[in-house]
């Protein structure tokens, strides 16, 4: 009788795959771009009349190699001043709202949908008070 232990002890191990040591390979460092507080604040316009929110505009900067870190002002405070922003949550949550109605309008027999729709209108009313919107 051979013990289970010894069993995985002389089996062979398997080599590696190309992802696990493609993954500890030295990554390329993203270069930043230098450009100057007006060009910054005008690309953060730009993309806010777009349609994002400050989340995503900050990835969508860093992904483009531009930091916000190297400028002055928050996004949301850039946004606030050329009266922009929009609350992430409320936006998130109103979206979802519609999602959800826009379903439940074509499928009437999905309950889940109703108490979904219900559970999302209360949370939205509980945000709008909290943010005295």
């Amino acid at each position: 009788m051979v013990n289970n232990t010894e069993e995985k002890a002389n089996r062979p191990r398997s080599k590696k795959s190309s992802l696990e040591s493609q993954s500890k390979e030295k990554k390329p460092e993203k270069i930043s771009k230098k450009i100057s507080q007006e060009e910054y604040e005008k690309k953060i316009i730009e993309l806010a009349k777009q349609g994002l929110t400050s989340e995503k505009i900050g990835e969508t900067l860093r992904n483009s190699g531009i930091h916000s870190k190297e400028h002055e002002g928050k996004i949301s405070f850039i946004l606030k001043k050329n009266k922009l922003y929009v609350n992430p949550d409320l936006k998130n949550i109103t979206e979802k709202m519609e999602n959800i109605n826009k379903h439940y309008i074509k499928n009437k027999q999905d309950k889940r949908a109703m108490r979904e729709g219900a559970r999302f209108a209360s949370h939205l009313r509980k945000l709008k008070t909290y943010y005295k919107v």
